[in-house]
């Protein structure tokens, strides 16, 4: 039998050695991130989304093994685990396949079958099924157990007892469920209708048919809802002559005279216990793989959107659109400082909006904003269009739509209140949304990843799961980046490997009394923070304010001296990484061997080429390689789009079923997935992610009904955009 670890590498294609080292060093409490970037040499360079696939693997291996055990203790205690049953349970692959051998000892609610047993017919029903050649007629053999006494008045009332015990014990059988379950899957169907007359968004669905094998995520999760809330009868339908064509293979054996006896419990059996089981069962695991899939899908849009690339170093208004309450506005510097709010109400009419226009520009030239972020809510579009005219009228401005999705959320938290208790609920996501053009990731660590909405149904997803998932892929973007100890939020902190809320507030503290941080070293002094910790997150913090220039890299302290020594064998000083002059070091690695140089510094080739890769570029985001986003000075409406026209836009969302591009309308456009490439894909994430910058063709624009489909495959090669 496969070990944990064998069967991980297999599924993996990773060698058994690079399995057991990942899981000794998760076990010992390292993080995934710690693992991903400095452990490189004892996982052969796995990155952070398949050493989290080996980790939720791993755990849910565990589980199976842990369920195997307790199974096999509670059949133990009813005395009745035999070698072969204990073998079974240990060969089982699935929790589904543990369940089902352990379905007969499982303690049962009263029902027929037990009714039966306390009549004494158990003995019946084994000899009738039991189908010997030379086995009575069953009338005959009921007649021993008519017992007025017990409630068996006749031998038809001792058969239908016989019948009843059969049927359950059919239905408990592991490999007949197991056959008609995979039967199912092959030849069922999944069919939902209307419930009632009314129209609804699940109209689609009112009238649906389709083979379980070819289900989409995304039709499985809207059928759910829909039958959750009223509008849909769902059901799944087998044809039932070949599922008991299998259902007799399995428990029939011809040429007994209890054969007919057997088949009609059998039958009683398939309609009464086995199909209805089997419907729930199998609607459960379409749930449980459609969620799962939604759960990947969100987490692959969560990490671009995360990733966006910061538009650094301006001071920047952030708009939050409103009607009723006005336009509520927030300066921020740079660093994402505030330095003035106001609130204007260029919806309440003309002279409001020329006020509200007069009263922005003087904040642009008082405080020399250059880029305006406006919140992507209500009344967006009519903001957009004053800031439009007010850009027009001071000049030097640009402006990006920027979607608020969780900020009145953040804005209306603990967390919002402390960082801003001077300012007010709707002031509060003005800055927000200022400070997520100016750096997404920074401010979207505030947020619940669940109320960013890059994903589908995502209210409908196992809460626990889904939160894992996005945590996790939160935790591996700001490692990614890195943090600036001195200068990042205790929000931020506290997705740094290796540290918690608590101590994420500590350093915050610890830098408000003693300063900023002069040294990684320093990090040792914060309470709570002790050695553990220390290893897991000093590499991910940057402190650009040492005269040490390895604090301010990716470099982990415990590769100083091995950073030190490449520089001295390949001809370089500290002072050449501090003025950037290190355009010939990949030369050098090259011309004296990598292999050579990991073996005189004591490390190991990764994390070598990771040493020279930071000593090259000090301070470096990863995110500044990346497209910079789309900042616009002009607006789009609807009614400009014209079928044939090519536009640029960013990539807002990817689901199941086609790509929601922003090109500078208010309304997102959809590229169907059939739009997508010229080449077949599966699902779109296969040709873009979210935040790509991409080139698309307009296919229709209904004005009335505010659609929009694009094409991306359809765009000629070096099509350059349509003039506005």
């Amino acid at each position: 039998m496969e070990t944990i670890s064998q069967i991980l590498a297999r599924e993996l294609n990773q060698p058994v050695a690079y399995v057991d080292n990942v899981i000794k060093l998760l076990d010992e409490g390292n993080t995934i991130p710690f693992i991903a970037r400095y452990r490189k040499e004892l996982h052969g360079s796995m990155d952070d989304t398949a050493l989290r696939t080996l980790y939720d693997r791993l755990q849910y291996l565990r589980g199976l093994e842990q369920r195997r055990q307790e199974v096999k203790n509670a059949i133990e205690g009813q005395g009745k685990l035999t070698e072969e049953l204990s073998a079974a349970i240990d060969a089982a692959q699935t929790l589904a396949e543990v369940e089902d051998l352990y379905r007969p000892y499982k303690q049962k609610r009263r029902t027929r079958a037990t009714v039966a047993r306390e009549k004494g017919l158990e003995p019946l029903a084994a000899l009738l099924y039991a189908q010997g050649k030379d086995c009575p007629d069953p009338l005959t053999a009921a007649a021993d157990y008519v017992d007025p006494e017990k409630g068996v008045e006749t031998a038809e009332d001792a058969l239908q007892g016989a019948s009843d015990i059969i049927a359950e014990d059919i239905s408990d059988d592991a490999a007949v469920r197991k056959a008609l379950r995979a039967q199912l899957m092959r030849q069922g169907f999944l069919t939902s209708a209307a419930a009632q007359e009314e129209d609804s968004v699940y109209r689609l669905y009112y009238d649906f048919r389709q083979p379980l094998s070819k289900l989409q995520s995304h039709q499985i999760l809207a059928i759910n809802r829909g039958e959750r809330e009223g509008f849909l009868k769902v059901a799944v339908e087998n044809d039932r002559d070949a599922a008991l064509i299998l259902l007799r293979r399995q428990v029939v054996h011809p040429g007994s005279p209890a054969m007919a006896f057997v088949r009609a419990a059998a039958e009683d059996s398939y309609d009464q216990l086995l199909y209805p089981s089997l419907e729930r069962e199998i609607r459960t695991a379409l749930t449980d793989e459609a969620s799962e899939g939604a759960i990947g899908q969100f987490a692959l849009n969560l990490r671009p959107l995360l990733m966006q690339p910061p538009v650094k170093g301006h001071v920047t208004m952030g708009l939050d659109p409103g009607y009723r309450m006005g336009c509520k506005v927030a300066v921020v510097d740079a660093t994402g400082k505030v330095l003035d709010t106001a609130v204007v109400y260029p919806t309440h009419g003309e002279r409001q909006k020329k006020e509200a226009i007069d009263k922005l520009a003087k904040l642009i030239r008082t405080h020399g904003v250059t880029h305006i972020a406006i919140g992507n809510g209500t009344a967006s579009r009519e903001t957009e269009q004053m800031a439009v005219e007010l850009i027009h009228q001071v000049g030097g401005v640009s402006y990006m739509i920027v979607s608020e999705a969780g900020a009145s959320v953040y804005s209306a938290s603990p967390l919002a209140a402390e960082e801003f208790p001077q300012f007010d609920v709707n002031l509060r996501s003005a800055v927000s949304i200022a400070r997520r053009l100016q750096d997404p990731l920074a401010e979207l660590v505030k947020i619940d990843p669940k109320a960013i909405g890059v994903g589908q149904y995502q209210h409908d997803m196992p809460p626990k799961r889904l939160d894992e998932a996005l945590s996790g892929v939160v935790e591996d973007c700001v490692n990614a980046v890195g943090v600036d100890v001195n200068t990042a939020s205790s929000s931020l902190l506290r997705q740094v490997a290796g540290l918690t809320a608590t101590t994420a507030k500590n350093i915050v503290k610890y830098r408000e009394d003693n300063g900023p941080f002069t040294a990684r070293k320093q990090l040792l002094k914060v309470p709570k923070l002790g050695p553990k910790a220390y290893e897991q997150c000093a590499g991910f913090l940057r402190v650009p304010e040492s005269k040490a220039v390895l604090d301010n890299t990716a470099v982990h302290p415990e590769s100083y001296a091995a950073a030190e020594r490449l520089l001295e064998l390949t001809g370089y000083t500290m002072a050449d990484v501090a003025a950037g002059q290190l355009a010939g070091l990949d030369g050098r690695i090259r011309e004296k061997g990598a292999e050579a140089l990991a073996e005189a510094c004591g490390v190991g080739v990764p994390t070598l080429l990771d040493v020279a890769k930071e000593l090259q570029k000090p301070g470096r985001d990863p995110r500044d390689e990346l497209p910079p986003p789309i900042l616009r000075t002009d607006v789009l409406e609807i009614k400009d789009l014209k079928p044939g026209m090519i536009l640029t836009g960013t990539v807002r969302n990817v689901i199941d079923f086609g790509v929601f591009v922003d090109i500078g309308v208010h309304q997102d456009g959809l590229v169907h997935i059939s739009q997508v490439s010229k080449k077949f894909i599966r699902h779109p994430s296969e040709a873009v992610s979210v935040g790509d910058v991409v080139q698309v063709m307009v296919l229709e624009a209904d004005e009335k009904k505010k659609r929009i489909s694009l094409s991306m495959k359809q765009v000629p090669q070096g099509a350059a955009q349509t003039e506005q």
